[in-house]
């Protein structure tokens, strides 16, 4: 028999026979025309649909599969599906109506910017890898800083060259935080002649009750012992900002016990009621200690590029590090956050890695950085473009304008509701985040008065015509109104004062709200 009757098929024909072109130039155009449509229908239709879902854990995996496909579909399909199923599940973050958190802000420029990075594609941790992603964060990173007018000691380049700063773009507050809390430990227990982490026990932290929680977290993450996380009370005397004296006589007795001193976290804009830690103070007092210092600015650092809200970042000078995060507030889609440091060197010391398949001429010259050794890992994403193509397209102007449309509709809420009586704003506006409450009626006590502000958000949310968060500060329960959808206007805000009073009303007439 001839041996070539059981000769295998040439390779050629194999692959002819399994063609699989994932990136078939007309798939491409044809998905993303078709991508397109839907995120214009999408933005033009949000408003009228209900901010918060109405679905059951587990809806998904009923309506869709529960299994994988094992054969392909035309990409019309997925569209119909994602239309159909996966829309109504979503809560609607880009919504006129969503009042709830910080915003999430978008815009077209960072729409087309995440698009033509995601199509790229690149894996920049190395300046060798990808020298355009790398000097583009490099630049949007000091164009912001500019802004912010940071110090030039913050900046990755200046007139006279390269500085001892810099910055890196991260995916959240949260890896800031974590970074840094890492450099400032190892640069604690150099200070302190410890070579290895036999001495981490006696180093402590320091941020107050209104940090964001995932400063603990990270914390933990950085290896700090539980037991050395101080969590300083804040009080309506400072609008619940962190009391300098407070902090001092914290730090001087753990010094005074033997303890390290080793980083503050300051805020400004803290979630729950939007306060500000006196930056300028809390590194007077750092100083004396030797401690980090680093400024959460994740939203309202964004407003800090109006000079008449800088002042807020008074001081930043003396900080060792900054973060702020324009995926909230400066219309860059997520995610996008931006770490500044005063010496790179503390941050590279913590996190560089070398390994012997990513060494290279351009990283052994010196004149490059390697971003990847300002984070935790090594891998990361083209970031800097979504950024740049918006401060590129916008303009400074353009953002600030932006900016301050929304601080002058928060005012005007907030306007709203001072002039009621049935209302009280628990603590001064910052930026635009208004806290406030029904106040207390008669012999009302405070337990039935926080009672009362439950079942007012838990209305107002199941109405599904807004969203509403809430927090407790000073022992009260608020509710939260934050402006800054990217679609908001002055009608939405007014739409929304009026169903919270009517809502009001028939709560306290003692009525049942129609649904």
């Amino acid at each position: 028999m001839d041996p070539a009757a059981f000769a295998s098929p040439s390779f050629d024909a194999c692959v002819q026979g399994s063609s699989f072109q994932p990136l078939n130039p007309e798939d491409v155009r044809a998905y993303l025309y078709k991508a397109a449509d839907f995120i214009m229908d999408y933005y033009t239709s949000v408003e009228s649909m209900p901010v918060l879902p109405d679905v059951k854990p587990g809806y998904l995996r009923d309506e869709l599969r529960a299994s994988p496909p094992e054969h392909s579909a035309p990409f019309d399909v997925t569209m119909k599906e994602l239309r159909t199923s996966v829309v109504r599940g979503m809560t609607h973050w880009a919504s006129p109506s969503f009042f709830a958190f910080f915003p999430s802000t978008n815009s077209a420029a960072a729409i087309a910017g995440e698009l033509i990075a995601s199509a790229m594609n690149t894996v920049g941790f190395t300046w060798q890898a990808a020298p355009a992603a790398t000097e583009m964060e490099v630049l949007v990173l000091d164009w912001l800083a500019q802004l912010l007018r940071l110090p030039t000691s913050f900046m990755n380049r200046t007139s006279v060259g390269r500085g001892t700063g810099g910055g890196v773009i991260l995916g959240t507050t949260s890896e800031a935080m974590l970074v840094t809390l890492v450099a400032a430990r190892d640069a604690a227990l150099r200070r302190i002649a410890s070579n290895g982490m036999s001495y981490i026990t006696r180093l402590t932290v320091y941020a107050t009750g209104q940090t964001h929680s995932t400063f603990f977290k990270a914390c933990r993450l950085a290896g700090f012992d539980p037991a050395n996380l101080r969590s300083i009370p804040t009080e309506p005397e400072t609008d619940y900002g962190l009391d300098p004296a407070k902090l001092l006589e914290i730090m001087q007795v753990d010094f005074d016990a033997g303890l390290v001193p080793t980083y503050i976290c300051a805020t400004v804009g803290t979630t729950s009621s939007n306060a500000v830690d006196p930056v300028s103070t809390v590194a007077s007092v750092a100083a004396m200690f030797n401690a980090w210092v680093h400024v959460d600015a994740a939203y309202a650092g964004s407003a800090c590029i109006c000079p008449e809200f800088r002042h807020h970042i008074d001081g930043v000078e003396r900080v060792d590090s900054i973060s702020m995060s324009p995926h909230k507030w400066l219309l860059t889609c997520l995610d996008c956050t931006c770490l500044w440091v005063r010496d790179t060197n503390r941050l590279t010391d913590a996190l560089q890695t070398n390994p012997e398949y990513l060494k290279n001429d351009a990283t052994e010259s010196g004149e490059v950085i390697d971003l990847k050794d300002m984070q935790v890992g090594v891998g990361r994403r083209f970031r800097g473009l979504k950024l740049w193509m918006v401060m590129r397209t916008y303009g400074t102007a353009k953002l600030q304008q932006h900016i301050r449309s929304d601080v002058a509709m928060a005012k005007a809420f907030e306007d709203l509701v001072r002039a009621d009586d049935r209302f009280e704003i628990v603590v001064p506006r910052n930026f635009a985040l208004v806290c406030f409450r029904i106040r207390a009626r008669g012999t009302m006590t405070e337990e039935a008065t926080d009672e009362v502000n439950r079942v007012l958000i838990n209305r107002l949310n199941i109405s599904r015509k807004a969203y509403l968060a809430h927090t407790v500060v000073g022992n009260r329960f608020v509710l939260r109104f934050a402006v800054g959808s990217s679609l908001q206007e002055d009608r939405h805000v007014r739409s929304a004062w009026e169903l919270i009073k009517k809502t009001t009303a028939k709560i306290i007439d003692g009525e049942e709200i129609v649904q």
